[in-house]
């Protein structure tokens, strides 16, 4: 039996870390992120997209995409985070439909799926069970801001533009609560973890 795992939550709640642990299990994960990085590559068509349709302004020296000045516009501007999610959105499925398929072909047990944007984009539906890694708002903007070198506003606009954690977590099959040290996120994991393996 082929389970499928979907890991989300909300910007700096730790999806990355326990990302991080679950390699070490030697799982695979789907990472829409990472996707979402290679079609943003110059000549890809996510990159094509951009260039097209917010102009070469987003576009450094090199030809690759100013992440820092794309992030600034779409965040602040709500219709221009919805076309550019409705342009490139469909390519990451696309591309996470087909490594899915692929790992399904292997027969690997427990397959991972990682997509901060789950359940705005209903990537829920790919998954047999979705855990969801939470924190405090207190936590949540303090590490954003750290990690993004932002601003409190700048922070506030990301953490704003995803779905409440509330509504993730009551959609949620599996919660972690990130506030402790990484030995502490690692215990829960396993947790997690064990569970499904004894429903499987």
């Amino acid at each position: 039996m082929v389970t499928v795992l979907g890991i989300t939550g909300g910007i700096a709640t730790g999806k990355s870390t326990v990302d991080a642990f679950l390699r070490e299990k030697q799982l695979p994960i789907v990472d829409s992120d990472a996707i979402a990085h290679q079609l943003l590559a110059p000549g890809a068509a996510g990159w094509v997209n951009v260039k097209t349709t917010f102009g070469e302004q987003f576009l450094n020296a090199d030809q690759t995409i100013n992440r820092a000045a794309l992030g600034r516009y779409v965040f602040t501007n709500p219709e221009a985070l919805a076309k550019l999610n409705a342009l490139n959105h469909p390519l990451i499925y696309a591309e996470i439909k087909r490594q899915v398929a692929v790992y399904r072909q292997q027969g690997t047990a427990l397959i991972v799926f990682d997509a901060p944007l789950m359940y705005e984009t209903g990537g829920e539906k790919l998954c047999d069970y979705v855990l969801v890694v939470t924190t405090t708002a207190t936590l949540q903007l303090k590490r954003l801001m750290t990690r993004n070198q932002l601003s409190p506003a700048a922070a506030l606009a990301r953490i704003h533009s995803q779905l409440p954690l509330a509504v993730k977590i009551a959609k949620a099959d599996f919660v972690i609560n990130n506030v402790g040290n990484k030995a502490d996120l690692r215990r829960k994991l396993d947790q997690v973890i064990a569970s499904i393996e004894s429903e499987g």
